[in-house]
């Protein structure tokens, strides 16, 4: 402490851009801190019985299964569907082959 009551008080500094940055983010932090310790406690839920817990699994598990199966039957449509245009195609080509040797042949003679 300066024994001289007459010295003059020192200069405020200014605050500068990242300082301001820092007190708006440490207030908002304080904030939230007290928002959440004041906010009320969410209730927990209900504990189950293990016969309705493995009733609900099993649930989940058919309905897994079915949509497991739907997509399985879905990919074997769609690879049936594939391998017919392939197989089309494949005449397509077949038969161009055909006719372009055909003209080939033509154009030699």
């Amino acid at each position: 402490m300066n024994p001289n009551l007459q010295s003059p008080i020192p200069s405020a500094r200014t605050i500068s851009g990242e300082g301001w940055a820092a007190i708006v983010g440490a207030l908002g932090s304080a904030f939230l801190l007290v928002k959440k310790l004041v906010s009320p406690k969410s209730a927990k839920a209900d504990a189950i019985s293990r016969a309705e817990f493995s009733a609900e699994m099993m649930a989940t598990r058919e309905r897994i299964n079915a949509t497991h199966l739907a997509i399985l039957e879905k990919l074997d449509a769609n690879h049936r569907e594939l391998l017919a245009a392939l197989e089309r195609q494949a005449t397509r080509i077949n038969a161009l082959e055909s006719g372009l040797a055909r003209v080939d042949e033509r154009t030699r003679t």
